[in-house]
C-alpha cells in the first residue's frame, strides 16, 4: 500500500509540473518520440520548448492550446519539457524559455513573430503551403514582399527580439488607422525580403503596444528606428529619415551593417565543421591556393590578405569566405571544376541552390574584385554543382603557417646486394 501511495503521488507531482496534459491538443514531445513524430516524418510542426517553472511558458499555454485545436488535422502542435529533457533542447540550440520552432522534417526555423493563437496558425499554414510549393518545384506565392518577412513586435517581446539580439534592427511604429503607414506596407515587406538573413525588418503598432513607442518618444506615424547589432542602448538607436521605397531602405540598412559587420574570416578547409563558415550564407567564396612547395609561407599569405581585403569590402552580403591547398578537397575541385587551368582559383558557389560560378580572370585583387562584382549583380554565367550534392569533404592538418619541406630521401645500402657483371 505504501508503495503504491508513493507511485501514485510521483505521478500527480509530475503531472502537476506538466503544462499540457494528456487530454490536450498539444502533443508531448519527448528524446524517444521526437524523431519518429517529428524529424522523421512528412508533417509540418510547430514545437514549444518550455520549462515548467517559467511563466512566459505559463501564460503562454492558453493561445498555445487554442492554437493547436484551431489547427488540428491540418498542423501538428507539440511541446517539450526542455528543463526535463536538456539534452533535446540543446540539440536544438534552446537557450531560454519558451522557445518555438517551426520543423519540415529535419529543417527547422525559429518562430518569431507574435505569440497569439493568430499568429501561430498564419506560421503554421504559411510553412504548410511553403512545403506544398517546394513539392512542385515552386516558391510559395508570396512573393519578394511576403508580409511575413516583417515580424510582428509587441511590448511583451520587443526586449527579447529586439533589445536582446545581436542582430540590426529597423523597426516601424506604426497605427494601423495612418494612410502613409498603409503606402509604406508593400515597401517594408518588399525590403524585410530582400535583407532576409542580413537585417531583421520589425513593426510595432504603437496605438497598442505603447509602452515601447512611449520609451523611444514616438510621435508620428509611421516613425521608423534603427537598432544596431550587439549591445544596444538608448543612445545608439538612431532615427530614420531616408525615402520610403524598399530601394531606398535596404541600401541604407546595408550601409549601416557594413559600418557594424566585422570582416569575415578567410577560413581553410581542413574538415567539415570548417565548411559552417559557408552555413547559412546566401553565397560562399572557395578558393583553392597552390601546394606550399609551389608557392611559399609569403607567396600564400599574400594571397590570404588579399582575400582577406575583399572580405572586408564585401562583407555587408554576408557571404561566407573559405580556402583549401591545391589538391587537398579533391571532391571539392572537381564538383566546382577548379583546378584545370591551374592554382590559384576560385568559385562562388551558391550551397542551396547547387550552382556556382567559377572565376575565369587573374587571381589577383582587381580581378576578384570584377568577379564578384559582377555576381553582386547578378551578372555572370552559372553552373550545377556536379553531383547534384555539396561535395565530401576530407579531413586535412591545418596549415602551421611555414614553409613547406620536401620529404628526406632514403638512403639505400648496397652493400648487401650481390650483382653480376653483365648486370653492371
Amino acid at each position: 500500500m505504501l508503495h503504491t501511495f508513493y507511485l501514485g503521488l510521483l505521478l500527480f507531482v509530475a503531472e502537476s509540473y506538466a503544462l499540457y496534459d494528456s487530454s490536450s491538443a498539444v502533443v508531448d514531445l519527448t528524446p524517444s518520440n521526437f524523431d519518429k513524430l517529428v524529424t522523421d516524418s512528412d508533417d509540418v510542426w510547430i514545437v514549444e520548448f518550455y520549462a515548467p517553472w517559467c511563466g512566459h511558458c505559463k501564460n503562454l499555454v492558453p493561445e498555445y492550446q487554442k492554437a493547436a485545436k484551431a489547427l488540428k488535422g491540418i498542423i501538428k502542435v507539440g511541446a517539450v519539457d526542455a528543463d526535463n529533457h536538456q539534452a533535446l533542447a540543446k540539440k536544438y540550440g534552446v537557450s531560454g524559455y519558451p522557445t518555438l520552432k517551426i520543423f519540415t522534417g529535419s529543417k527547422h526555423t525559429p518562430y518569431q513573430g507574435q505569440r497569439t493563437a493568430e499568429a501561430f496558425v498564419d506560421a503554421g499554414i504559411k510553412a504548410a503551403k511553403e512545403k506544398a510549393y517546394e513539392s512542385l518545384g515552386k516558391k510559395s506565392s508570396g512573393g519578394s514582399g511576403d508580409k511575413s518577412d516583417v515580424i510582428t513586435l509587441t511590448d511583451s517581446n520587443f526586449k527579447e527580439l529586439v533589445l536582446d539580439s545581436e542582430d540590426l534592427w529597423l523597426v516601424e511604429f506604426y497605427a494601423p488607422w495612418c494612410g502613409h503607414c498603409k503606402n509604406l506596407e508593400p515597401q517594408w515587406a518588399k525590403a524585410a525580403s530582400e535583407l532576409k538573413g542580413k537585417v531583421k525588418l520589425g513593426a510595432l503598432d504603437a496605438t497598442v503596444h505603447q509602452v515601447m513607442a512611449s520609451r523611444y518618444q514616438v510621435q508620428g506615424y509611421p516613425t521608423i528606428k534603427l537598432f544596431p547589432s550587439g549591445k544596444k542602448s538608448s543612445d545608439s538607436v538612431e532615427d530614420y529619415n531616408g525615402g520610403r521605397t524598399s530601394g531606398d531602405i535596404v541600401t541604407f540598412a546595408l550601409e549601416k551593417l557594413a559600418e557594424n559587420v566585422p570582416a569575415p574570416e578567410v577560413v581553410q578547409i581542413v574538415d567539415p565543421e570548417s565548411m559552417k563558415a559557408c552555413s547559412d550564407k546566401p553565397l560562399c567564396v572557395v578558393s583553392v591556393l597552390p601546394h606550399i612547395l609551389d608557392c611559399n609561407a609569403a607567396c600564400r599569405n599574400d594571397y590570404i590578405t588579399t582575400l582577406t581585403r575583399l572580405g572586408d569590402k564585401y562583407k555587408s552580403k554576408m557571404w561566407g569566405w573559405v580556402w583549401s591547398e591545391a589538391g587537398s578537397q579533391p571532391s571539392l575541385e572537381e564538383a566546382l571544376e577548379l583546378g584545370g587551368f591551374g592554382y590559384p582559383a576560385m568559385a562562388v558557389v551558391n550551397a542551396k541552390k547547387l550552382k556556382f560560378s567559377t572565376l575565369r580572370g587573374s587571381f589577383s585583387e582587381t580581378g576578384i574584385n570584377e568577379f564578384l562584382r559582377d555576381l553582386s549583380f547578378g551578372r555572370g554565367q552559372t553552373a550545377p554543382v556536379r553531383g547534384a550534392e555539396m561535395p565530401k569533404i576530407e579531413t586535412t592538418e591545418p596549415w602551421d603557417g611555414k614553409d613547406g619541406e620536401l620529404p628526406p630521401e632514403e638512403d639505400i645500402d648496397l652493400s648487401d646486394v650481390d650483382l653480376e657483371k653483365d648486370e653492371l
